[in-house]
Formats: C-alpha cells, sequence, structure tokens
C-alpha cells in the first residue's frame, strides 16, 4: 500500500510524546501530515475521516505503567474508521509495562488496524535538575531511532495488499491490565513570591484544573500530576511540596538513571531493541 497522508492524534502534556511521533512522520516522510493534539480540554470530540491511503499514528505518555485515563477518554470520542494505526508510548525510563498493548488494543477497539508499536523514553514528568530522570529525553539519539522506525513502518505498510491483509503483530503486556496511576489527593504548589500570575500553567493545563485570579488555584480532584504547569512556568514557580510524591521522585532517581533505549514491534516482526 501507497501511504498520502499519516494522522498524528496524541495527548501530550509535557510534549515528549508529540516530539516523538513528529520524528517518526518525518522518517515515514510522508506527503502530508495533520496533527490531532488531544491535550488540552475539549480538543477530543473531532470525528477522523477515514481513507485507505492513510496512516494514523496514536500517542500517549505513560502514567504506572498504564495510559492516562483523561488520554483513553479523548482517544474514545474519536471515529477513525477502518484506518493502518501504530501505537506509540512514551514513558520515562522506568518501564511502559502494559501501557503499550492497552493502547494497541484500543487502536482495535476504535476499528483501525494496527501494523506496528512502539515504546519510547522522554523525561520523566516528576525530573527536575536535581532529580535527573531521562532528562531532556528524547534526544537526538531517540529522534534518530524514532525516524529509522518510521522509515521501517513505511516499508512495512508497502508490502500489505489492503488495509484488510492479515497481519500478526506481537505487543507485549498483561490483560487484564495491572498498575496505573494510584490515588494521591495532591497537586503543585506556587510560590507566591516568584509568581507573576502569568496565567501559563493554566493555558497548559490538560484538565483545566488550575485558574489564576489573585493567587493560583488548582483542583485536586482534576490534578493528574502530568506536570506540565512546573514544566512550562516562566518563573519556576510551581513546584511539589508533599512528601510522598518527593519519596517517589528520589525512588526514580535512586532506580531509574540507567538509559533505556526504545523498543519497537512491527507486524509479521519479533521484538527489536534498535
Amino acid at each position: 500500500m501507497k501511504i498520502k497522508k499519516i494522522k498524528l492524534i496524541y495527548f501530550s502534556p509535557t510534549g515528549t510524546t508529540q516530539k516523538v511521533l513528529e520524528s517518526l512522520a518525518k522518517g515515514f516522510n510522508a506527503e502530508h501530515v495533520e496533527h490531532y493534539n488531544l491535550t488540552l480540554p475539549d480538543e477530543g470530540s473531532s470525528v477522523i475521516p477515514s481513507l485507505s491511503d492513510e496512516l494514523i499514528i496514536f500517542g500517549s505518555p505513560v502514567y504506572g505503567g498504564r495510559l492516562p485515563a483523561e488520554a483513553i477518554k479523548r482517544f474514545k470520542q474519536l471515529k477513525p474508521g477502518k484506518t493502518l494505526a501504530v501505537s506509540v508510548v512514551v514513558y520515562g525510563n522506568r518501564d511502559f509495562e502494559d501501557s503499550l498493548l492497552e493502547l494497541n488494543n484500543l487502536a482495535i477497539e476504535l476499528g483501525c488496524c494496527p501494523v506496528a508499536g512502539g515504546a519510547f523514553i522522554g523525561e520523566h514528568s516528576f525530573a527536575t535538575a536535581d532529580a535527573p530522570i531521562a532528562n531532556g529525553r528524547p534526544d537526538s539519539v531517540d529522534v534518530q531511532k524514532a525516524m529509522e522506525f518510521g522509515t521501517r513502518i513505511k516499508k512495512t505498510v508497502e508490502m500489505l495488499p489492503s488495509v484488510d491483509a492479515h497481519v500478526e503483530l506481537n505487543i507485549p503486556g498483561r490483560y487484564p491490565y495491572e498498575g496505573g496511576v494510584r490515588s494521591m489527593p495532591v497537586t503543585p504548589q506556587t510560590k507566591e513570591q516568584t509568581c507573576t500570575l502569568c496565567g501559563t500553567c493554566a493555558a497548559v493545563c490538560p484538565t483545566a484544573a488550575i485558574s489564576v485570579n489573585e493567587s493560583v488555584a488548582t483542583a485536586i480532584d482534576r490534578c493528574i500530576r502530568c506536570c506540565a504547569c512546573i514544566k512550562n512556568c516562566p518563573t519556576e514557580s510551581r513546584y511539589w511540596d508533599d512528601e510522598m510524591m518527593k519519596k517517589i521522585t528520589a525512588w526514580l532517581t535512586d532506580n531509574c538513571a540507567a538509559r533505556k533505549e526504545p523498543q519497537v514491534f512491527l507486524a509479521g516482526m519479533q521484538r527489536s531493541s534498535k
């Protein structure tokens, strides 16, 4: 099959998933690439038209070894139809566990026909200069590997006679899925002495949990601890002031320092770490 258009559909609060998907698309070298960024509220209600010469690449970060519930909710609002698809998850150098299988199965549930999947590494949401957990990733090496994966996906797709072709794609994971984000009634705090009330934190929050008036307020019941507000604050005024979060970050720093590499899976191929 010849693919003329790629649709990138992603939930990417801190931008790492988006960067990986863009690199994949660059390696695929399709004539047209469309973005469906579902990160911010009310952006997941689009109807995605399906054509035979298109490929969808779904992308999501990994939270606790699973897909974020908010990402699942927004993906399920789409109606892509019978289209070739690739599933990509991005995790913070710990483990992607069942997340890639979950995204692959979600693509099937939406009517798509998966032909590949990949687990890439991005800077952990909790990472800071003092707590390095895959800081700066995806880096130039990751980008190159994502581009190479995109090229390999293109070659795989070109060998398919049609979207109905039977392919064998083995994605690791367990079902029923395990893990997931633990319930913790905490939110990032704001340093009032440096906060300028610019509203950046509210603008980037995927769940509209933050409001800015005379001060910054965060709704605990809507915060998903994605750290988009922390990563994007221009005065570094957003931070964690919770002992359990500090312990989790310290554990990740101590136990997830060794560099991990992307893992990719193609239809009809065995597991690869290239």
